[in-house]
């Protein structure tokens, strides 16, 4: 067993609710603090002094200087397997040119599936890795990870096997899904409907047989796929067990009733989100998942986080990290942002980049330091939790841990 300490504070956020508001006046807080590890487990967190009075005999890492404690973050929604990059739209848009007009000069999603497709598997997981790595050191342990830029069986293959293999070369955890579900590919020589069932037929036993992934995404829009598209290919992936989560309300409704309809873990995006679609993931166990970064790489309205909250809904807090509208990829900065825009407590902010954005991916061994959960935690050089988000992404942590592994160390 090791000790480690002693924290100025320490913030577990055991106990907050996974739905609904949450004041600052409710986070759990110890003052001068421990943590006591054992192999990748918590055992305990307490005041320093009894952690070391109640295990004698555990080894201790003494920690010099002052340092606040937080969960290791979880970003349930990221884009970071992908070939080249999009700069050149970014200044089209800056410069006035609509989404649309970009995607038809050459610009857009196609672009990014273009050059996706150019990259060989190897390549791509290195890519992976690299990007996992600059996630980890800003305290992001656990990473989602999509496809959905390769948009062909063979292609989509090659994406999930290389999230796959960066997953056993990197000490963060990540967490693959599948968007085959994108939008049809221009080289498909069909209907969407031909091209979801292509993908149902040819691609799920795939995903099955090879472990790939139990996760399935698609983007539900009027530029992608409709309401009525959609549902025989989520109906397909629910009866083969696959976890459901929806790109939804981006630019149009529709897509958080799809989520709702279907029990989908979460419905990611929300900006086009109004009282009816935010009433109803309120009143289901869908995650409302907030992706303030492609409110600022679009120039569009964020989610509307507070009503979420007030109607008693679960958000979450992701980066969707991406080469077209959030090449940004830095959580914590742009958790601050939506945080100031959207008046969202320090507490909600990080219960929505914890375990609230935990169980968007299914997952209750993480996101809360409680004992029995996994040892993902990180150390900031303050005594005060509150300079996190203050100084908005540009503090940055001193020490992270990684299922009880000093990372660096």
């Amino acid at each position: 067993m090791e000790l480690i300490g002693p924290i100025s504070q320490l913030v577990t956020l055991q106990d907050l609710p996974l739905k609904g508001p949450i004041s600052d006046s409710a986070l759990p807080v110890i003052s001068n603090a421990g943590i006591a590890i054992e192999n990748s487990t918590i055992v305990a967190v307490d005041n320093w002094d009894l952690l070391v009075a109640r295990y004698p005999t555990a080894s201790i890492t003494a920690l010099e200087g002052a340092y606040v404690a937080v969960p290791g973050y979880i970003d349930c929604h990221t884009h970071i397997c992908f070939g080249g990059n999009r700069a050149r739209d970014f200044a089209l848009r800056n410069a006035g040119v609509s989404y649309l007009e970009i995607a038809q000069s050459g610009g857009g999603i196609w672009d990014t599936v273009t050059q996706t497709r150019k990259c060989t598997e190897q390549e791509l997981t290195q890519i992976v890795i690299k990007n996992a790595n600059k996630h980890l050191q800003s305290g992001v342990t656990t990473i989602e990870v999509k496809s959905g830029y390769g948009l062909s069986i063979e292609e989509e293959i090659k994406m999930l096997r290389a999230i796959y293999k960066g997953n056993n070369e990197t000490a963060a955890d990540l967490v693959a899904t599948c968007l085959a579900a994108h939008l049809k590919p221009k080289d498909f020589n069909g209907s969407n409907e031909a091209y979801l069932n292509y993908l149902v037929t040819n691609l799920f036993p795939v995903l099955r047989s090879e472990n790939l992934t139990n996760r399935i995404d698609a983007f539900v829009e009027s530029s992608a796929f409709s309401v009525d598209e959609i549902a025989p290919y989520l109906q397909a992936a629910k009866a083969l067990n696959f976890d459901i989560t929806i790109h939804a309300d981006q630019f149009t409704t529709g897509g958080s009733q799809v989520a709702v309809q279907f029990g989908a873990l979460s419905a990611d995006h929300l900006e086009a989100s109004g009282d009816k679609e935010i009433e109803a993931l309120a009143q289901s166990n869908t995650i409302a998942v907030a992706l303030p970064g492609a409110s600022v790489g679009l120039g569009c309205s964020f989610a509307p986080a507070r009503k979420i909250l007030n109607k008693g809904g679960a958000l979450a807090i992701a980066s969707d990290w991406n080469p077209g509208s959030a090449p940004m990829g830095d959580l914590v900065c742009q958790a601050s942002i939506l945080a100031t825009f959207e008046k969202i407590t320090t507490a909600e902010v990080f219960s929505g980049i914890t375990f609230r954005a935990a169980a968007a991916l299914n997952l209750f061994d993480r996101g809360r330091l409680v004992a029995g959960n996994k040892a993902d935690f990180i150390l900031y050089p303050t005594t005060d939790y509150r300079d996190i988000l203050y100084y908005q992404g540009s503090l940055r942590p001193s020490k992270i841990w990684k299922s009880g592994k000093l990372i660096g160390a």
